[in-house]
């Protein structure tokens, strides 16, 4: 039994709260102070991991607008624009995220909750207005987009928060169930392949994959047994490789990743150049601003290949201290998914570590050339609106979670029942 804190309506009561193995049996019955947070969830307690994941996030983001500043101003000039005009539109996006993470720090979990159903629909309309011939904004053969002028949105990003809290949700309703099929792997299944379907109807596979993965977490997590969720995996592994095998641009990326030097000066340049620019940074790095391969030698040197551009201005040290900072918040969001107070609190923080996570290292892996190019950018530093909003309003989620632990850890694994008496 334990004692529910900090809700009017539940003050004075207890709950019990029982986790089983994935055999069956008896569960055991965790016990301390819970608090169970209403509309808002502030004020609350500031653990060590709030302040560590903040700081890291802080940094990440500040040293995102310096390098967007150095690795897309000769960009900027060469489109007609001042030296810091992708500056100026990356702190205007940091300054809406910044409001974004506010906001869903402030608001209690329950609340986004409550709006799951509301925020998948929602998220599942902008994908298939995307798709509508004049209303969704194509570029570089991909149509992702909607809006107009600099204030333009991808859907995508907003369907992995979408998509998170809603499967979170259904995995903690249907915990008692989690070993049915029918029941569990089935409808998130369903609702990942109807999301994943229309972000690779764009195309978009980098987000699909990232998709895939954070919603693969949390059914690990949850208690699905490896068996059936191997399967699904595989499944989805075969369908990406179908992806790329039959559609001629993804085979091309596929192949000079494989072998960039049998086309250096055209499908097989960025491997190369993104290479040459982390060569030519040494062990301390040219200097901010100094980079070479931001004059035209790298494309997209301020979004997907923004790493290449750290490691040649700031070198192997600058490199490996953006690794460790991802790293750290790896490792920081799985210790918060585990001192969740509830279930949907610690499925939420595992699919947003996942997601953060899977996202840095298919962004870095295809810069150092151990990953094919997908084109997905670098969490919190590559320029891109839609993806630091989203990025810093998980973040604030991820936070949130962090202000308010469980006094005993939670284990990853299904609830057998939780009863409020």
């Amino acid at each position: 039994m334990t004692t529910v804190a900090g809700h009017p309506s539940l003050r004075g009561r207890t709950v019990e709260r029982r986790g089983g193995g994935r055999g069956g049996g008896g569960g055991s019955v965790g016990s301390g102070t819970y608090r169970v947070p209403g509309r808002f969830s502030m004020p609350g307690q500031a653990t060590s991991a709030f302040w560590f994941l903040a700081l890291i996030v802080v940094v990440l983001n500040l040293f995102g607008l310096i390098m967007v500043m150095s690795a897309g101003s000769v960009d900027s000039v060469r489109s007609g624009g001042a030296p810091w005009s992708y500056f100026e539109r990356q702190l205007l996006w940091t300054a809406i995220g910044g409001v974004a993470l506010f906001v869903t720090l402030m608001v209690s979990v329950d609340v986004w909750r409550r709006m799951a159903k509301w925020l998948l629909l929602g998220s599942i309309g902008l994908l298939v207005a995307v798709l509508v011939p004049g209303v969704g904004v194509s570029a570089n053969g991909a149509t992702r987009w909607l809006g107009a002028g600099p204030l333009q949105f991808q859907p995508s990003e907003f369907a992995k928060f979408g998509l998170l809290v809603f499967v979170a949700d259904l995995l903690d309703r249907r915990s008692d169930h989690i070993d049915d099929w029918r029941w569990c792997l089935l409808p998130v299944t369903a609702y990942l392949g109807l999301v994943a379907g229309l972000i690779m109807l764009q195309p978009n596979l980098g987000t699909t994959i990232i998709i895939a993965t954070m919603v693969l977490a949390m059914m690990l997590v949850a208690g699905v047994r490896l068996g059936p969720l191997a399967v699904v995996a595989m499944g989805g592994a075969l369908a990406a490789a179908a992806a790329v095998a039959y559609t001629p641009f993804r085979r091309t990326r596929f192949l000079r990743f494989l072998n960039p030097w049998a086309d250096p000066t055209n499908t097989g340049l960025q491997n190369i150049q993104s290479l040459v620019g982390l060569a030519n940074g040494g062990v301390l790095g040219k200097g901010l601003g100094r980079s070479t391969a931001k004059w035209g030698f790298l494309p997209y040197a301020h979004t997907d290949f923004i790493f290449a551009v750290i490691g040649e201005e700031f070198g192997l040290v600058g490199a490996l201290f953006v690794v460790a900072l991802f790293f750290a918040l790896t490792v920081t969001g799985a210790w918060i998914a585990v001192r969740a107070n509830d279930r949907y609190s610690m499925l939420v923080a595992t699919g947003i570590t996942a997601w953060l996570s899977i996202q840095a290292f298919m962004n870095i892996g295809a810069v150092i050339g151990i990953m094919p190019i997908t084109g997905v950018p670098l969490p919190f530093v590559s320029f891109g609106g839609s993806s630091l909003m989203v990025n810093l309003a998980a973040t604030g989620m991820l936070l949130n979670i962090a202000r308010h632990p469980a006094e005993a850890p939670l284990r990853p694994r299904r609830a057998r029942a939780v009863s409020v008496r």
